[in-house]
């Protein structure tokens, strides 16, 4: 007999058990997504945490830094574009007890001046917003990548253990 996923989930990991309210992260990282057209510019991460899977470029903020200019520095970085017209599109909490907590600033912008090109950190994809991989992506991108595409505003709690996501809320956040 199986059980419901519910059931199977650590009350500890539930979302709703989670104390938000007290809840620190050890990482306070950006994600950048860069749309032309129907298309989203991705990456395949060739190190870090996360290496093997398509994302967003991005990484962790540095001391001084605000969200929007490290997700700005890091799409640099990683793909040798300077994103234009970025605007803040969400905000996501990642709680795990085998990997860093992390509290991350998500941006799209709807231009960018250079060539993507590929580094030591990072392969652009180019993809349609209405055909992304999510085999190769983190199991949460599904139930709040299309929305930030889509251009709604987020905000997302999400549960893993390993790679495995446990658990997640995800609320469209009026303007």
């Amino acid at each position: 007999m199986c059980l419901p996923v519910e059931l199977m989930i650590p009350d500890h990991m539930k979302i709703s058990r989670i104390d938000w309210q007290t809840w620190l992260p050890e990482e306070t990282a950006t994600l950048m997504f860069v749309v032309k057209s129907d298309q989203v510019l991705l990456i395949r991460k060739k190190r870090g945490l996360g290496a093997g899977k398509i994302n967003g470029p991005g990484g962790r903020i540095e001391a001084g830094e605000t969200p929007m200019q490290c997700a700005i520095r890091e799409t640099e970085e990683e793909l040798c574009i300077t994103p234009l017209n970025v605007k803040a599109a969400g905000e996501l909490f990642f709680h795990a007890e085998d990997m860093p907590r992390i509290h991350g600033h998500v941006f799209t912008a709807t231009g960018y001046k250079g060539t993507p090109t590929e580094t030591d950190e990072a392969i652009p994809i180019w993809t349609s917003v209405n055909q992304l991989p999510f085999e190769e992506m983190w199991d949460d991108d599904q139930f709040w990548l299309p929305q930030v595409l889509a251009g709604v505003y987020i905000k997302g709690w999400f549960s893993f253990e390993g790679e495995i996501l446990l658990d997640y809320q995800v609320k469209v956040v009026e303007s």
